[in-house]
């Protein structure tokens, strides 16, 4: 897994051959402003670093708080076809409904929709590609990225990092 923060360490030290092309420094530049809206953001639940880590297993840590992302096909989210409810591991907000899971063949868990109020998005210009990043709208949690290419009746494609989610199975 590889997080935007380590990308932003290493692009660093890039830093000298970027000032040559004239391309680093404005991608860097703009992943800042990014990072610093996103400090700038207040959630519900907030913990300390040392209490998130405490909390979540290193995997999880690396995917919700350093916005990193795990291995396609690596989730056992993925072959959950029971009906419920699947939460942000990192505070238990229902995220999605199992009514709008879908396989869409990319590795990762995939819905079409959200739960209504339970995520929010914002660009992420990381790796130089504009995409629309989801985060629990409860702890700011990262859980992927969606896309414009899901089935009817949204087009969205809300591809979750299973390791950002919980599952509970409807009683």
């Amino acid at each position: 897994m590889f997080s935007r923060r380590q990308f932003l360490v290493a692009s660093g030290g890039l830093g000298a051959a970027g000032l040559v092309i004239g391309v680093l420094p404005k991608f860097s530049a703009s992943v800042a402003l990014i990072d610093e809206a996103y400090a700038a953001e207040v959630f519900e639940v907030t913990h300390s670093d040392s209490e998130w880590r405490a909390m979540l297993s290193a995997e999880q840590y690396e995917i919700l708080r350093e916005e990193g992302t795990e291995r396609a096909y690596s989730s056992p989210l993925n072959n959950e076809h029971r009906q419920g409810v699947f939460a942000c591991a990192g505070c238990d907000l229902p995220l999605f409904s199992s009514d709008t899971k879908f396989d869409s063949r990319t590795g990762w868990p995939s819905f079409w929709a959200p739960l209504d109020k339970a995520v929010a998005t914002r660009q992420d210009r990381s790796f130089g590609v504009l995409r629309e990043e989801v985060h629990c709208r409860r702890c700011g949690g990262h859980l992927g990225h969606v896309f414009e290419d899901g089935p009817k009746p949204t087009g969205l494609r809300y591809c979750m990092n299973g390791l950002a989610l919980t599952f509970k199975p409807q009683a």
